[in-house]
């Protein structure tokens, strides 16, 4: 177990190319091993069938010549050193050979049977030490010819041996291939590596992937390429983000440093109490909570737009005018002198809760900031086809059309805004909200001549138990 372990350890280890290789290499002596084996069983089928037929064609010329002279006296071929061996079996049971030939293995039982007329023929394998025999026994007359010859393994050694060679050749011959195929076909993932490490190196995202082969290594590379583009628009989003939060922030840190500022100096002088009236001071002293106020708020709408779409909070099923009601209530504790209207009824969305709140309570809140006094924000809720819609309208100036286009970007105010308080985030992030939920967000004038703000979010088929709303 811990063997084959350390043999996966180190095959996980080896690059792609070298397993390529080996791979390729262990094919071919397989497929050679494989081929040879065949091979060989059918070389040793055809030279023993060959062996045979010739046994029982030398048989038949004996048996002939034996018929005509009788066993006893027919004559034998010489030995001629090699080749084939020669042996009668006379009635009586005794054999005769000729002069010099090597002794046969002892006539078997079942060739005596052939002799006695209790089988035609019989062809056998027999030992001698080393040397391995095939005989082949023929009934003549009352007694029976045996023609044997020594089983020959060289062929079978020679035609395996240059198996062997063959073998080898075939297995360096296929590592070279296949090394060469595996540094073909990994030449573009090795391109598209190096691109990738310089890339991470430089840090230069503006350098594509070049776009080459075909497959999945065209698929790698768009993949790759679309990464980069998706980095370098998070890169750009970050960089427009800290520029716009730099210049937005620069404002009430200026006015904030000036008014400690001269705190401090004239506390220093000691002149606090007679260089500032009492009116002064509670006037310098509002408008560093203002200050304060507006630099905490731009802080944590700089924080929600930084998260983009990342959130820890789950969707779920839930009914959007419970959603509108508790930003209506948070709205008028945070501002109490604004008038929220409400007129919802009851629709199911599927949403985040707390982005959707945050949403709508910067709706009223923007809506707040323009409705007079005695004009209350209207927010209006209800299904309309397979659409949630959610409306906010003021009774205020409305929105210049100049204005509309840019009116969901990021710090931007119009010129009639930059008076109020406010960061210019709360509308970029309504349409934020709004878009990961799949919905559109946009901007009109209402008929009471102020802004009217719509939202439209897919809307959920839920039956719920009907409750009252505010």
């Amino acid at each position: 177990m811990r063997g084959s372990r350390r043999l996966t350890g180190w095959w996980r280890r080896r690059s792609l190319r070298t397993r390529l290789t080996v791979i390729a290499a262990t094919a071919i002596a397989v497929s050679v091993f494989a081929a040879f084996q065949v091979a060989s069983e059918l070389l040793a089928w055809e030279l023993q069938n060959s062996a045979e037929d010739q046994l029982r064609a030398d048989s038949r010329v004996l048996a002939a010549n034996a018929e005509r002279a009788g066993l006893a006296q027919a004559q034998l071929p010489p030995y001629s050193g090699s080749g084939r061996l020669v042996r009668v079996i006379l009635p009586d049971g005794s054999v005769r050979t000729p002069v010099g030939q090597p002794a046969l293995p002892p006539v078997s039982e079942h060739a005596g049977r052939v002799a006695r007329g209790a089988s035609a023929d019989l062809m056998e394998s027999g030992d001698i030490d080393d040397d391995g025999y095939l005989i082949y026994t023929l009934r003549v007359g009352d007694g029976a010819i045996q023609v044997a010859r020594v089983a020959d393994d060289s062929p079978i050694n020679g035609f395996g041996m240059g198996m062997l060679l063959i073998g080898l050749l075939c297995v360096v011959g296929g590592a070279l291939v296949g090394r060469t195929v595996a540094r073909t076909g990994l030449a573009p993932i090795d391109r598209l590596t190096a691109a990738a490490v310089r890339v991470a190196h430089t840090r230069d995202l503006d350098a594509d992937i070049p776009d080459e082969g075909g497959g999945e290594i065209r698929l790698l590379s768009q993949s790759i390429n679309d990464m980069l583009a998706a980095l370098r628009d998070s890169r750009r989003a970050q960089r427009l983000l800290a520029e716009d939060a730099a210049h937005e922030l620069k404002t009430p840190l200026t006015s904030m440093r000036l008014n400690v500022e001269l705190l401090i100096r004239l506390d220093r002088r000691g002149t606090l109490d007679s260089a500032l009236s009492a009116e002064s001071r509670t006037r310098l002293l509002d408008d560093l909570g203002a200050q304060v106020a507006e630099l905490s708020t731009l802080a944590a709408e700089l924080t929600d737009l930084a998260r983009g779409d990342v959130s820890d909070e789950s969707t779920e099923m839930l009914d959007l005018a419970d959603v509108v009601a508790a930003a209506a209530t948070r709205a008028r504790s945070r501002v109490p002198e604004i008038e929220v209207a409400l007129d919802v009824t009851s629709v199911w969305v599927s949403g985040r809760p707390a982005g959707l709140e945050r949403a709508v309570l910067n709706l009223i809140d923007n809506a707040g900031k323009w409705s007079p006094a005695d004009q209350p924000v209207q927010v209006r809720l209800r299904a309309e086809g397979p659409s949630a819609v959610l409306e906010v309208d003021d009774a205020g100036p409305g929105i210049d059309a100049a204005d509309v286009p840019r009116v969901f970007d990021r710090f931007y105010r119009a010129d009639s805004a930059r008076a109020l308080p406010g960061s210019g985030l709360g509308l970029s992030i309504v349409q934020r909200v709004v878009d990961a939920h799949g919905g559109r967000v946009t901007v009109a004038r209402s008929a009471r001549g102020g802004a009217l703000l719509r939202v439209d979010l897919p809307r959920r088929s839920t039956v719920v138990p009907p409750h009252s709303r505010e």
